[in-house]
């Protein structure tokens, strides 16, 4: 079997290497436009204003809780996406953030069912406790 030995470059070498690198080089990552930034804070404040007007206007109901939680989800959505950069991430980091909070949905949604129907069965077998 052949060995393959690694040496590291000397500091003095490595300090040149670093000395020729552009001025602009030091920034790791991708950077993106201000304007990018700019955009999103502006729906931002948008969709913050449409919450608002929710309650302004007095509305009330599933019509109420309906918008102020699309509005939150766009919300989050927005930032998620955006600020905390996951919409440059790889498909199974945004699987690993992304999904537990659906399965947590979706499970919310079976308990809610099933309370509905532990309900029914208490008032069937109990009465309605006058």
């Amino acid at each position: 079997m052949a060995e393959v030995t690694l040496h590291a470059a000397p500091p003095s070498a490595q300090a040149q290497n670093h000395a020729q690198a552009p001025a602009g080089s030091h920034a790791e990552g991708q950077q993106h436009p201000i304007k990018l930034y700019l955009v999103v804070w502006g729906w931002l404040f948008v969709l913050s204003t449409c919450s608002y007007l929710v309650d302004y206007f007095n509305l009330h109901g599933y019509l109420r809780w309906s918008l102020i939680l699309i509005f939150m989800v766009l919300k989050a959505g927005l930032i998620v996406a955006i600020f905390m950069h996951m919409a440059w991430e790889r498909l199974a980091m945004m699987y690993a953030i992304l999904v537990p909070p659906v399965f947590v949905l979706i499970f919310t949604v079976l308990m809610m069912f099933e309370s509905e129907y532990t309900l029914f069965s208490r008032l069937t077998f109990f009465g309605a406790g006058h």
